[in-house]
């Protein structure tokens, strides 16, 4: 009896916290299943385990994981040990690094090529990378590179080794030698390079620009954007030369940068505008990139990002540059637009004459500064870049800037359209859209094709957009008083337009043709159609009983989503070698199943595939944002808005977290949603708000069909009085 009891306990009674049942495999016996009790040092248990199989020096051993990165287990890593992990004793990290640290500088060429293949596969674990570095490893590896004796596959297993252990942050990039640096970059240059070899020494010469401003000198010297270029074309490579042209451009120094003697890097960012602008560069991004016989992923779509932004980023400089009333070089520019307006006939001689005649004219070109029109441009933003794009509309569109100015000042004075005051709230306006003079963000992809469509892509924006600004004035009749209004609209119209994603400028008008001013307030009727159309008391009424029922269908949908399951990106240093991870909710809502991927999922991942879990009695809360601790660790690396705003969290026993980072905002809103169902709170996304808005409106007039046309009234009806008796009434017994 007392066995049997025993016997109970022990199966019905879970296993203390600190205890962990694992497997542990040694190569040639069988594996060893035990209870891993947290609480002990590590050393012990792998002295326990040495024993088992009569092997000496525990202390030359180690624990690693044994499916996915094999990671070394630490005191630090051991808490992230789960029930049912099957775990590999190795040697010891120090003992790898040191055999290994040998072998590659070993005399037999198929001993090192074994050694510097398994030395790039370790170098991704930070535990070897420590012990590797501390060994003066990197040197020695630096070394083999500069030597220039390595080629294939030897040299790619040594770059791609130096990069993972780089990329940890425990040596600083600045250490490097121009020796290294100049044997890197004249693999980038040479004509015929393997293209593993060639991948990694863009790598890291981008790793190298982004994390050393000393470095981006030395690089700069040796590699031009112009060399870059010519990699564009092959589609093995054209990724990682892109996010090299990327971080030359983003690291390149100021003008402004004073020196105290002349050097020629000075002038460096300059090139690297000329270069970015010109046709070479755009055409073969357009060609074979942008539209490749291969679909964009998403690195080389963040990639392209980053170009434009950066690209546009050039315009910021004008942008905050004020006009100077007084520089007669600046003066002359609002003279060329007045001149080509009107043509500069018949000039009057006098002074006060041709002064009266300017006046008018610049109030015909709908100046706010009559006088001296050049008071206009001293606001920044959009600064010179204002009058810039008017120049560029005057000179290469002279039709269309001719026709919009004498179009309007012949229209009656309260219709006419101010072409000078629209075109500088039309230029700021566009620089808030184009988010011009902000860094790129690290999650996003929002590239637009056909601004790789045109060498002067900015300024032919800019004249598609002021011609829509003038035909929407006409459209809606506005006046002077309407400024604001007639702006709000074109920027919707433009804002509608870009999310369409139209592959060239000739698309974009049709995709602005298509958005008129009537179809705009159509648009906005029926977005606004389920809060102007139910305002009355009984109509509020229904809404606040029908709510429950749509809450609770969405809240079924949101955890239905969840059994599916999402695919989530590690942040990590080098978004190339991406690695991804997959989570879903059990079928009965009881457990969170995760695991490590080696690529993107397609479908659904099966939860055999999916060795990590915690169940839902476990989770103590979620938290999003700046309260994620991923996102307080990664507070050094600046973390941007983007990131911050998908990123959340799991709390659960004891004192363990589970990171994610969303991949978009639908998928954040769809997992915060469906975790706070979970713990049974209230499910605050802007997705459910607006799925509650869309349900409930089309519930709301499906109830009210029967009533079309007829006015509700705003109190019930009275209740009619009592009949003085009831002699109406008949019996039917």
């Amino acid at each position: 009896m007392a066995q049997l009891q025993a016997c109970y306990q022990s199966t019905a009674m879970p296993p203390p916290a600190d205890i962990v049942k694992v497997a542990i495999e040694w190569p040639g016996a069988n594996a060893q299943l035990i209870e891993m009790d947290q609480k002990r040092p590590l050393s012990s248990i792998i002295r326990e385990v040495c024993d088992g199989w009569s092997l000496s020096g525990s202390e030359q051993f180690a624990l690693r994981y044994a499916d996915g990165p094999q990671l070394y287990i630490t005191e630090q890593s051991r808490g992230d040990i789960k029930n049912g992990t099957i775990l590999r004793l190795a040697i010891s990290p120090a003992r790898a690094a040191r055999q290994l640290l040998e072998r590659i500088q070993s005399h037999g060429i198929d001993a090192r090529l074994e050694a510097l293949k398994e030395l790039a596969k370790l170098s991704a674990d930070p535990t070897f990378a420590t012990e590797f570095i501390n060994m003066e490893g990197i040197g020695t590896l630096a070394r083999l590179v500069e030597s220039g004796t390595h080629f294939g596959e030897m040299l790619a297993f040594t770059l791609t080794a130096f990069l993972e252990l780089m990329d940890h942050g425990i040596v600083s990039w600045d250490l490097i030698s121009l020796s290294f640096i100049k044997q890197i970059a004249g693999y980038v240059n040479q004509p015929m390079v393997d293209v593993s070899i060639l991948q990694r020494s863009l790598a890291i010469l981008e790793s190298m620009v982004l994390n050393s401003h000393s470095l981006y000198h030395r690089v700069a010297q040796e590699i031009t954007v112009g060399q870059l270029i010519g990699h564009l074309s092959n589609q093995e490579i054209q990724t990682y030369a892109i996010a090299l042209i990327n971080a030359l451009f983003l690291k390149a120094p100021e003008d402004r940068r004073q020196e105290e003697y002349t050097n020629p890097l000075e002038q460096h960012l300059t090139e690297m505008a000329s270069t970015l602008a010109q046709k070479h560069l755009r055409s073969i991004i357009l060609n074979h990139v942008i539209r490749g016989n291969r679909p964009i992923k998403a690195e080389m779509a963040h990639q392209l990002y980053v170009l434009q932004v950066l690209t546009f980023n050039l315009l910021e400089e004008r942008m905050m540059t004020k006009m100077d009333p007084n520089d007669q070089t600046q003066r002359d520019i609002i003279f060329e637009l007045r001149r080509i307006a009107f043509d500069g006939e018949n000039d009057p001689t006098g002074t006060e004459k041709r002064k009266a005649m300017y006046t008018k004219d610049y109030k015909m070109l709908g100046f706010t500064n009559h006088v001296n029109p050049a008071m206009d441009f001293t606001q920044t933003p959009p600064g010179m870049l204002a009058l810039d794009n008017m120049l560029y509309l005057a000179k290469v569109h002279q039709d269309t800037y001719i026709r919009i100015v004498l179009e309007n000042s012949s229209r009656e004075d309260k219709h006419e359209c101010p072409f000078g005051r629209c075109a500088i709230e039309l230029t700021r306006m566009l620089c808030e859209i184009l988010q011009v003079g902000e860094l790129p963000n690290e999650g996003c992809n929002d590239y637009h094709p056909m601004f790789f469509t045109h060498d002067r892509a900015w300024e032919e924006f800019f004249c598609v957009c002021i011609q829509l600004l003038n035909k929407t004035w006409k459209e809606m009749r506005a006046t002077a008083e309407d400024f604001n209004k007639v702006m709000q609209v074109v920027r919707e119209q433009i804002t509608r337009a870009l999310a369409m994603k139209p592959p060239s400028l000739d698309q974009l008008k049709n995709k602005l043709r298509g958005l008129n001013y009537s179809e705009i307030l159509r648009l906005r009727q029926s977005e606004r159609m389920s809060q102007d159309d139910f305002q009355s008391p009984p109509i509020i009424e229904l809404r606040e009983r029908i709510q429950p029922e749509i809450l609770e269908l969405i809240k079924q949908q949101r955890l239905n989503r969840l059994c599916e399951g999402s695919c989530f990106r590690k942040l990590g240093n080098r978004r190339r070698q991406e690695k991804f991870w997959f989570c879903r909710l059990s079928l009965n809502h009881k457990v969170l199943h995760y695991g490590d991927l080696d690529e993107s999922p397609q479908g659904e991942v099966p939860f055999e595939l999916l060795s990590d879990k915690i169940p839902v009695s476990d989770i103590k809360s979620v938290v999003t944002g700046k309260d994620c601790p991923h996102m307080k660790e990664k507070s050094a690396l600046k973390q941007n808005k983007e990131v911050l705003e998908l990123a959340f969290s799991v709390l659960y026993d004891p004192d363990e977290t589970l990171n994610f980072v969303a991949p978009n905002k639908y998928e954040y809103c769809i997992w915060t949603d469906g975790l706070c169902a979970l713990l049974g709170r209230e499910m605050g996304s802007d997705l459910t708000r607006s799925d509650l808005d869309t349900l409930i409106s089309m519930e709301m007039k499906l109830r009210l069909l029967d009533l079309e046309n007829i006015t509700i009234p705003e109190a019930p009806p009275p209740v009619p009085k009592e009949p003085s008796s009831y002699n109406f009434t008949y019996n039917y017994s």
